[in-house]
C-alpha cells in the first residue's frame, strides 16, 4: 500500500506520471523455505571434477606450447610437453569417468552429438584430442613415424584451446550462480590459468636454454589470469563474494600468490638457475590447480546460500522493469 501526497491511501501500484507516493510497507527481503537452499548443491566430487578441469587445461594449453616448441627448434621442450599433455588428458578422462561411476556412461555420450550441449561437445573433443595427443607423444618418445607425429601434434594443438576452456562453458551452463553468472569471463579465466599450468610444466621439464618462450608465456598468462579473475569477481557483484570468502576465497587468494610468485621467479631468475625455473614452474602449476578448486568451491557456496540466487534475480527484474516503465523508477 502507498500513501499519496493528499493523504489518501491507495494500492502499491503506481500510475504513470504519479508523484508524491511512498511505500507504507517495507519491501520484502529475500527468503526461502525455512532458509533451505533453493538450488541443489553440485553433486560432483571436488577432487574428480576440479581435477578434471585442471588436467584438461594443462593438456590443451600444453599441446599448443608443444607445437610452438617444435616449430622453433626446441625438441626437449616439445617432447616434455607432448608427454605431459598425453598423461594429463588421460588423467582428466579418468577423473571424469570416476565421477560418472561407470566407463560406459562416457561411451554412451558418443552415441549422438548435440551442438547445444557442452557435455556432448566436450565428449567429442576429448574423443578427438586424446588420440592426437597420445600419437604426438608416442612419436616424440620413440622417434618413429615423424610425419604422423607432426600431424598429430598439429591436430592436438588445433583442438587444445577448446579442450582447455570447454569445461568453463560446461560449468556456466548450470544454474549454479557463481558459474552461470560468470559465463562471459570464466572461459578467459580457464584459458589464462591453463596457460600458466602449461608454461609451468615447460619450466619444470625443459632445459634452461630452451625455456625462454615458456618464461615469457608464464608472465603474460599470470597477468591475464589476475586481470580476468578480478574482472569476473567485480562483474558478479554480490555473487562475487563466493570467490573472496570462505574456502573458495582462501583457495583463490593462495592461487594468486603462487601464480604471481611463480611468474616473477621464472622471469627474474629462471633464465640463470635451473632450480629457480623448477620452483617457479611448480608454483605456477600449483596456482593453476588451486584456481580450479577455488572456482569449484565458489560454485558450491553460491548454491548453498539462497541469497545468491534470489537477490541477483530481483535486481535483474527491477532493472528490466525500469527499462520498460521509466515512471516506476521516478
Amino acid at each position: 500500500m502507498t500513501e499519496t501526497g493528499n493523504g489518501r491511501v491507495g494500492t502499491g501500484r503506481r500510475r504513470r506520471g504519479a508523484r508524491g507516493e511512498r511505500l507504507m510497507v517495507e519491501r520484502a527481503e529475500f527468503t526461502s523455505y525455512y532458509g533451505r537452499p533453493i538450488l541443489k548443491e553440485p553433486t560432483w566430487s571436488s577432487v574428480d571434477i576440479a581435477g578434471y578441469f585442471f588436467l584438461g587445461g594443462l593438456a590443451g594449453a600444453g599441446s599448443v606450447l608443444a607445437a610452438g616448441a617444435q616449430l622453433t627448434g626446441r625438441p626437449a621442450t616439445a617432447r616434455a610437453l607432448k608427454t605431459s599433455s598425453a598423461l594429463a588428458i588421460a588423467g582428466s578422462a579418468a577423473a571424469l569417468v570416476h565421477d560418472l561411476g561407470r566407463p560406459g556412461r562416457f561411451a554412451n555420450m558418443l552415441r549422438v552429438i548435440k551442438p547445444t550441449s557442452p557435455m556432448s561437445v566436450g565428449s567429442w573433443l576429448l574423443a578427438g584430442y586424446g588420440p592426437a595427443a597420445a600419437g604426438a607423444c608416442a612419436s616424440a618418445l620413440t622417434g618413429r613415424l615423424p610425419r604422423l607425429g607432426t600431424l598429430a601434434t598439429v591436430g592436438a594443438a588445433t583442438l587444445g584451446p577448446a579442450v582447455a576452456t570447454y569445461t568453463a562453458v560446461l560449468a556456466a551452463d548450470t544454474a549454479t550462480p557463481a558459474w552461470h553468472d560468470a559465463h562471459r569471463h570464466l572461459p578467459f579465466v580457464f584459458a589464462a590459468s591453463a596457460t600458466c599450468a602449461a608454461s609451468g610444466m615447460a619450466l619444470v621439464a625443459s632445459p634452461v636454454h630452451e625455456a625462454g618462450p615458456a618464461r615469457r608465456a608464464a608472465v603474460a598468462a599470470c597477468a591475464a589470469d589476475l586481470a580476468a579473475t578480478e574482472m569476473m569477481t567485480k562483474q558478479l557483484g554480490l555473487v562475487g563474494e563466493t570467490y573472496e570468502q570462505g574456502k573458495a576465497g582462501r583457495l583463490m587468494h593462495t592461487a594468486r600468490i603462487l601464480t604471481t610468485a611463480g611468474a616473477l621467479g621464472a622471469a627474474l631468475l629462471g633464465g640463470r638457475s635451473r632450480t629457480a625455473a623448477v620452483l617457479g614452474g611448480a608454483a605456477l602449476l600449483a596456482g593453476s590447480a588451486l584456481t580450479r578448486f577455488g572456482v569449484f568451491e565458489a560454485g558450491v557456496a553460491s548454491a548453498r546460500d539462497p541469497k545468491y540466487t534470489v537477490v541477483p534475480q530481483r535486481s535483474r527484474m527491477a532493472s528490466r522493469s525500469e527499462e520498460t516503465d521509466p515512471a516506476a523508477s521516478a
